[in-house]
């Protein structure tokens, strides 16, 4: 799980973040500022073609999506075993 997170952590610094933010696992990325909404749609396809899965739009929230590790959490939730 640990190797997803990195994944995760490292898209969301190279496309959302334009300072020296250090950015963690559990840093509040949507109600931070740091991911709009238009920025979480491109987030999600990123995560569904990355892991080949397709996360409902309902499941795709703003709480879901708000720390690496809950966006991890929502992904493990469709990633086949």
């Amino acid at each position: 799980m640990e190797e997803m997170k990195d994944v995760v952590l490292k898209y969301v610094i190279a496309e959302y973040v334009e300072d020296d933010s250090e950015i963690k696992y559990d840093t509040p990325l949507i109600s931070g500022g740091i991911v709009d909404s238009f920025s979480m749609v491109s987030l999600k396809r990123f995560l569904e073609n990355k892991y080949n899965i397709s996360i409902p739009d309902d499941k795709a929230t703003p709480e879901a999506f708000d720390t690496v590790n809950k966006i991890v959490t929502l992904v493990n939730e469709y990633v086949k075993k």
